[in-house]
């Protein structure tokens, strides 16, 4: 089983029960449902039909609910329309004024001329020659395209003072959270704070899912390491990233992102053109090959694909490609060896890195982590061991919410209230999957006393009998 874990978008192209099996049989560990798209009856289904779909160990697929965000889109207009080189054009927040409307809830008045306006992700751009007013902008086309109503425009450099959550976002994650999702993306994210209005509503829930933040603004480079720590896991969302900084600032943003989540034990996702041209081709381009590789040796932990399984023609072939290239970066020579920074102070963070230096040393080749919250194994993960790693929970939502952390491999077993009781449990798991063979050492690691979630304190080498 591959250690990098892969994220499947579902829409019109996969959903059916059959495609939706296939694609898991062949590597999805995780689904995402983009809440953009569709009414709440729409959505549901789609929640539906993935808790239909079976892991060939066990349960069900995760889900990864994605929130729209404060995306900002031209709204107002009927009729596409080409726009020239130097053509003048007006751009406003305001209902019937301009030639092009965008998004009502944000504010123009931080824009000032000369400021950039990227619309379809850069293939439209625009400068701006006069601030009107608050509201309006009249600007020079520098590259021209077409315009037409639902396409995204940015406002690179510039704070637009968007809320973190739109009211659709608010019924859309009470959506998700009465279907059962088992991860939230957050769309947008500026800074730490943007977690707080997610927060509330899940109190008024009484759950706490864990929030992953998409890393597409240049506001959030500058507050990263504060989003890190507030936040549950990190995407490096490449298609709106792309367009708020320069393109050849990415790989670097990227390099950045993965190495921050990593060492804070934190999940983080790779998404945006891992196979575009498998939309519409049976096979990837070598550059596309080259790029997911890259991924790979840089350590992310998940794959995650939108439109090659969303819209593609080809959604099964493009997961069995996916996690081909996959598995051979991951039987190669080049490793990808993460180390928690100097300083860290924290039992559970002191155990999790003993028993991965354990492995190394005595070349043991599973651990075993008994876990109620999933932070042990999301630890030990951040070493990126060699060693096969089974985290065992008594409970399926974490089981499902491991799904998207390298290299972990999650069980549900019954639960367990005697640490006495834990070596026979792990004999009978290694029995079962026959992951070494008999009087080889493992290694396990727990909290003790048993089924207080971030208490790890415990670690054994047994020998397997």
């Amino acid at each position: 089983m591959n250690k990098t874990k892969i994220i499947a978008t579902i829409g019109p192209s996969c959903s059916d029960i059959n495609i939706l099996q296939e694609m898991v049989n062949s590597g999805v560990g995780t689904f995402r449902i983009n809440m953009s798209h569709g009414d709440s009856e729409s959505k549901k289904q789609l929640f539906d039909l993935v808790k239909s779909v079976k892991h060939p160990e066990g349960g069900r697929p995760a889900i990864l609910a994605d929130l729209c965000g404060p995306k900002i889109r031209i709204i107002n207009i009927s009729d596409k329309f080409d726009l020239q080189d130097g053509d003048s054009v007006v751009i406003s927040n305001k209902e019937g004024s301009g030639d092009i409307f965008v998004t009502s809830s944000i504010s123009l008045s931080n824009v000032i001329t000369g400021s950039k306006i990227l619309i379809n992700d850069g293939k439209v751009q625009l400068e701006v020659d006069e601030v009107i007013d608050g509201n309006s902008l009249r600007c020079k086309t520098l590259i021209g395209g077409e315009i037409q109503k639902g396409k995204g425009v940015n406002f690179p450099g510039v704070s637009l003072g968007v809320p973190a959550l739109t009211d659709q976002d608010k019924e859309d994650l009470k959506l998700a959270l009465n279907e059962e999702s088992d991860w939230i993306a957050l769309s947008f994210v500026r800074n730490a704070s943007d977690i707080d209005g997610v927060h509330e509503i899940m109190d008024s829930f009484n759950v706490r899912l864990p929030v992953m933040a998409k890393i597409e603004k240049w506001e959030a480079l500058e507050d990263l390491v504060n989003i890190t720590d507030a936040f549950d896991g990190l995407m490096v969302a490449r298609g709106d990233l792309g367009v708020e900084i320069p393109s050849g600032k990415v790989p670097a943003a990227q390099k950045e992102i993965i190495g921050l989540a990593s060492r804070s034990g934190k999940p983080v996702v790779i998404a945006t053109q891992l196979l575009e041209s498998m939309i519409d081709s049976h096979t990837p381009t070598r550059a596309e090959v080259s790029d997911i590789s890259n991924s790979v040796f840089d350590g992310v932990d998940c794959l995650m694909v939108t439109g090659e399984t969303a819209m593609g023609k080809y959604p099964v072939e493009v997961i069995k490609t996916l996690n081909q290239v996959i598995k051979e970066t991951e039987g190669s020579k080049i490793t990808n060896k993460n180390k928690l920074p100097d300083g860290v102070s924290k039992t559970a963070d002191a155990i999790s890195h003993a028993v991965c230096q354990i492995a190394e040393d005595l070349k043991i080749k599973v651990i075993m982590t008994m876990t109620h919250s999933g932070s042990t194994a999301r630890m030990i993960s951040s070493y990126r061991p060699q060693s096969s790693v089974y985290a065992l929970t008594p409970f399926s939502k974490i089981v499902r919410q491991l799904q998207l952390v390298w290299g972990v491999q999650s069980m549900k077993v019954d639960n367990y209230d005697n640490v006495d009781n834990i070596p026979r449990l792990c004999n009978k798991i290694l029995k079962h999957i026959e992951a070494i063979d008999p009087n080889e050492q493992f290694v396990i690691t727990g909290g003790v006393p048993m089924g207080i979630a971030g208490t790890t304190n415990y670690l054994s080498i047994q020998i397997y009998n």
